[in-house]
């Protein structure tokens, strides 16, 4: 019979507008085990599987602290109470919380200030609310003015919940009946409970006890930390924004380039001084795509991102907003099991402003085992290979324009531009293989500028700070030999020096970003 061996939450903490998905292990009437969900429209051997989610609500109402969202708050801040600032943004667990983040904690009372002059619908205007329209798209933070409404977690409307059970002082109030659940700002302070219970089809009731798992309390989503946008001279095109927030001259536009941490990487272990709940892919998504969509970028050059996370993340919701997607996966030498675990690079433009002529794609890995084929002694073969096969990738998209900056004396002519996206081995142990890398991109990229006059812009994380040999070679198309990165070279694949050089009139536009523009 079907029978629930293990539920589990990935995440010790519910945040507000942050999918929660439980993992629940199952064991089929075979004794095979499995995670696939067993719906009443598909029953199981005459069983399936029965959600149901509840807010335990206790007689004592708990505030949480604004700042740090796991912390129980001590005081509220009265100027946000006046200035109809949402109540969840007021509250801070010690006086030194407050005093700390007061600078950025004043920008919301000025803030709401300026909204109500301007339009008398501050909460909305400054903190934003659950997008209706069906998008998934959430247009500012989540926090406890967001409207619970427009949410819905199993077929119908969340609220008004009935009350499944009173015990002592708490109130257990049903609130969903999927398999997924979304917290919303009435589940703030509260814990949370997840039931499972295996159900025979015919007789619809329950057999044997139900698996349940309790979370802790429900956070608001912490506001994003401002941004310290550093001006590059020449490059600062705010002043000539049209309404939409894009440049408006018709000869440029605007890129962004973003390594978005794979899933993968975003452990614990890595990662100790952030909290588990901030780094759960469900809390990091809906910021990712926030920033993303919030800079109206013509191309976007993301790496690190899950094959899986590409298909059912970024390339529908990314489509929503007007752009086409191209994806390089990383090769699977390094990898092995689910492929989905796998990141790699992918390209998004806007189809209003440029259109799809050619991709190419760089596996450098292929560039590798061609490399030790002709270049390393047979003995060296299998010791080169270890130190070259590092799974880098890089995606090279040849875009036109739909706009020109042409003057008369062109009319008609096509304007291309080629985008490389890459992500260079990060291990800094090995300098030679990443000058390597960026030197087996750029040959390639000569070749592509060989065949017509194409301006070539390259992004990525290259893993390297200015002044690095990878740096110099991008930003001055050559690297000195008395480089101290080029004493690393085990494989002399870097020798003779003098190759180290391109064609490529490239110039260092944005190194905080890794972002090098012809």
């Amino acid at each position: 019979m079907l029978s629930v061996l293990r539920v589990h939450l990935p995440s010790d903490i519910p945040i507000v507008g942050c999918e929660l998905t439980p993992y629940v292990l199952l064991r089929r009437p075979d004794e095979t085990g499995t995670t696939d969900d067993v719906p009443e429209s598909a029953p199981l051997d005459g069983h399936f599987l029965r959600y149901k989610w509840y807010r335990i609500q206790s007689d004592r109402k708990v505030a949480v602290c604004s700042v740090h969202p796991s912390e129980q708050a001590t005081l509220q801040c009265l100027g946000c109470v006046k200035a109809k600032i949402p109540v969840a943004k007021s509250y801070h667990c010690s006086p030194k919380c407050f005093s700390d983040a007061w600078q950025h904690h004043r920008v919301l009372h000025d803030r709401a200030a300026s909204a109500v002059n301007e339009n008398g619908n501050e909460e909305e205007e400054i903190f934003g609310r659950f997008n209706s329209s069906g998008s998934g798209v959430i247009n500012a933070s989540l926090t406890g003015s967001a409207s619970s409404t427009s949410l819905t977690n199993g077929s119908t409307p969340l609220y008004p919940a009935a009350v499944a059970q009173r015990s002592g002082g708490e109130t257990w109030f049903e609130v969903g009946h999927s398999k997924t659940y979304t917290p919303t700002a009435d589940d703030i302070g509260h814990v949370l409970k997840f039931e499972c219970v295996v159900v025979d089809a015919e007789t619809k009731l329950p057999v044997g006890h139900p698996n349940t798992i309790l979370t802790s309390r429900v956070i608001p989503a912490p506001s994003p930390s401002p941004r310290r946008l550093i001006p590059v001279s020449g490059a600062d095109m705010m002043g000539h924004l049209d309404l939409d927030g894009r440049v408006s001259s018709s000869g440029t536009f605007t890129v962004l380039s973003y390594n978005i941490l794979s899933d993968t990487y975003a452990s614990s272990e890595l990662y100790s001084y952030c909290p588990s709940w901030a780094l759960s892919w469900p809390y990091r998504r809906q910021n990712l795509l926030r920033e993303i969509v919030g800079y109206r970028a013509d191309i976007v050059c993301l790496q690190e991102v899950q094959s899986d996370h590409f298909e059912e993340f970024f390339f529908p919701e990314l489509d929503k907003h007007g752009y086409q997607a191209l994806y390089k996966r990383k090769t699977n030498e390094v990898y092995s099991g689910n492929t989905h675990t796998i990141d790699g690079c992918a390209t998004f433009f806007r189809r209003d402003r440029f259109s799809h002529v050619k991709k190419y794609e760089v596996e450098f890995n292929k560039a590798a085992q061609s490399l030790t084929e002709v270049a390393v002694q047979t003995t060296q073969k299998k010791a080169a290979l270890n130190r070259l096969v590092k799974d880098n990738v890089a995606l090279i998209v040849v875009l036109e324009a739909k706009f020109s900056n042409q003057g008369a004396d062109n009319p008609g002519k096509r304007q291309l531009l080629c985008v490389a996206n890459t992500h260079v081995n990060v291990q800094q142990e090995l300098k030679d293989v990443k000058i390597w890398q960026v030197h087996t991109l750029l040959k390639g990229l000569e070749k592509i500028a060989a065949s017509a006059d194409i301006p070539m812009l390259v992004c990525g994380d290259f893993n390297s700070v200015p002044g690095s040999a990878s740096h110099c070679l991008l930003a001055m198309g050559k690297v000195d030999p008395l480089h101290p990165d080029l004493l690393v070279d085990p494989l002399a694949i870097l020798r003779p020096h003098s190759k180290l050089t391109h064609q490529l009139p490239l110039v260092n536009f944005l190194p905080v970003m890794n972002c090098f523009k012809r």
